[in-house]
């Protein structure tokens, strides 16, 4: 398999929209896309895609992924939270939401996860091969990329620069000077650390958390 001959690429949500890192051969380069629809159309020639958002929801109770990748990350686990069951999709309001996670799982659902509900959705709803795109969470991949490393906050410099020297191991052409405007840099780093992920899993070098179809996989 000769995957420099591959393009891979990852997907980090930014306010609404979408940030597409994009990795060929060495070079690394994002991209900004308004919709998962664009999205899948930007990507639909990479090898494999790593995407930062819910791929799969449960009918009740929680993802056994997100519990392994919880624990996985340690004291870094608060930056991963559970994913809602899929009936809180046809919730209208985040009282309604709640109640319906509370019926099924005991909790409510976050403020932060009501809000991202419309990406889950937008998703769940696209059609796209659930093995050529796989469901990463950045901190782990982070985490798989460089174990040593405790990692600070991806939103305080020292964090921004932790994961940006982590990536340069991987690809030295990384140019943040002509970035996109509108997405925070650390939307970027995630979506770089998805393709990583994603190249990984083209490999057959990742962790799995979860299950190794898609029903219930985490990948880094």
């Amino acid at each position: 398999m000769n995957s420099e001959a591959e393009k891979f690429a990852g997907v980090d949500g930014a306010k609404g929209a979408w940030v597409v890192a994009s990795i060929d051969g060495t070079t690394l380069t994002w991209t900004g896309c308004s919709s998962v629809a664009e999205v899948l159309e930007r990507t639909r020639d990479h090898a494999r895609v790593g995407v930062d958002m819910p791929l799969s929801l449960p009918e009740s109770g929680y993802r056994v992924s997100e519990l392994e990748a919880k624990q996985f990350l340690g004291t870094a686990r608060s930056s991963i939270f559970h994913t809602p069951v899929v009936d809180v999709l046809a919730a209208e309001s985040y009282p309604e939401a709640c109640a319906v996670s509370r019926q099924l799982t005991g909790k409510a659902i976050s403020k932060q996860t009501w809000h991202i509900l419309p990406s889950v959705k937008a998703w769940r709803d696209a059609d796209f091969d659930r093995n050529r795109y796989v469901e990463v969470h950045p901190e782990c991949s982070f985490r798989a990329m460089s174990p040593t490393t405790e990692f600070s906050s991806k939103k305080t410099g020292r964090g921004v620069g932790q994961r940006l020297a982590a990536l340069q191991r991987w690809s030295r052409q990384i140019e943040l000077a002509d970035l996109p405007s509108g997405p925070a840099v650390d939307d970027f780093l995630d979506a770089a650390a998805a393709a990583w992920s994603a190249r990984r899993l083209h490999l057959g070098e990742h962790r799995v958390f979860g299950t190794d179809d898609p029903s219930d996989r985490i990948v880094a």
